[in-house]
């Protein structure tokens, strides 16, 4: 008989009536009758086609094989116990390796010093944090959590909201000695841009005024670029103006080496988001989206 016909929840009945020394103890231990354990007994050597317990009226023995068998099953029922174990560890402690992506920008300023923090307070936890402009599949590269910022499109995927970044217009103080400062949205399209290709529509943005009043604006490019952190290195160094995250630029903001432009307008925030799969994500997950929520948030 294939081992795949066997009903495997009759290997612990049988371990219980071997451990107890009778069926009446086994099934009161396994909150069940006498009989059903008996007959637990019976169809599991019906499947296997071996006698395993000799039975009389007094006493009861396993058989040669019957004496093997119990070893294995023992083994099996200990082996399975382990492993609903390290999974109920799983599952409340974070344990193994946590694998981030994240973008090129947000990656280094924002989620590698949380994940440095979130690895000081779990010791036991091996981190690694995987960077590119590029947008990673979390199921076929094996991210435990993708870190997203803008604008989510792949709906197979469970999202938890982190917080939210400010989109800021920002040229260089060399730039703007040069080309003037703009004053107004329509201004823009008199300065030389420097367009982030990976956005859907680099050119073109619609800024929101005082009142509600939107205007929207296409800007001449003079240089085009795949990552956000080559952008701000273009306009740091006086290359055009471009539209930067918050988290990217407000230092520099503060120290001189970029100017906020337009402070009157405002283009629509973006979202930070934690990406990954599945309905029960494991604790290790569970744990460092809290955490960078916090980091994210202060």
């Amino acid at each position: 008989m294939a081992a795949t016909a066997i009903n495997l929840n009759r290997l612990a009945v049988f371990v219980a009536v071997v451990r107890t020394g009778s069926f009446t103890a086994a099934a009161e231990q396994l909150g069940t009758t006498k009989a059903m354990a008996s007959q637990h007994v019976a169809r599991l050597e019906k499947e296997l086609g071996v006698t395993l317990l000799l039975r009389s009226t007094r006493r009861m023995a396993l058989t040669e094989a019957g004496a093997l068998f119990h070893a294995d099953c023992v083994r099996i029922l200990g082996e399975a116990e382990a492993a609903i174990e390290r999974v109920g560890e799983n599952r409340d402690v974070p344990t193994g390796t946590l694998r981030v992506g994240a973008s090129s920008d947000h990656g280094p300023a924002v989620v590698a010093p949380a994940l440095a923090s979130f690895a000081r307070l779990h010791p036991q936890l091996k981190v690694e944090l995987v960077v590119s402009d590029r947008i990673a599949d979390p199921i076929a590269e094996r991210f435990d959590v993708s870190v997203r910022v803008g604008w989510l499109r792949d709906s197979r995927l469970h999202a938890a909201r982190l917080g939210a970044f400010r989109q800021r217009l920002v040229g260089a103080p060399s730039y703007l000695a040069a080309a003037g400062t703009p004053r107004r949205p329509d201004d823009l399209a008199q300065h030389g841009w420097i367009a982030l290709s990976v956005l859907p529509a680099p050119l073109h943005w619609t800024f929101a005024g005082a009142g509600g009043t939107r205007r929207s604006v296409r800007v001449r490019p003079v240089a085009e670029v795949n990552s956000t952190l080559s952008a701000y290195a273009m306009a740091l160094a006086g290359g055009g103006l471009s539209v930067l995250p918050d988290y990217l630029v407000d230092d520099a903001i503060g120290d001189g080496r970029l100017v906020s432009l337009l402070r009157g307008h405002r283009l629509p925030d973006g979202g930070i988001y934690a990406v990954y799969s599945g309905r029960h994500p494991p604790a290790k997950v569970r744990a460092f989206v809290a955490h960078l929520r916090e980091a994210t948030q202060r």
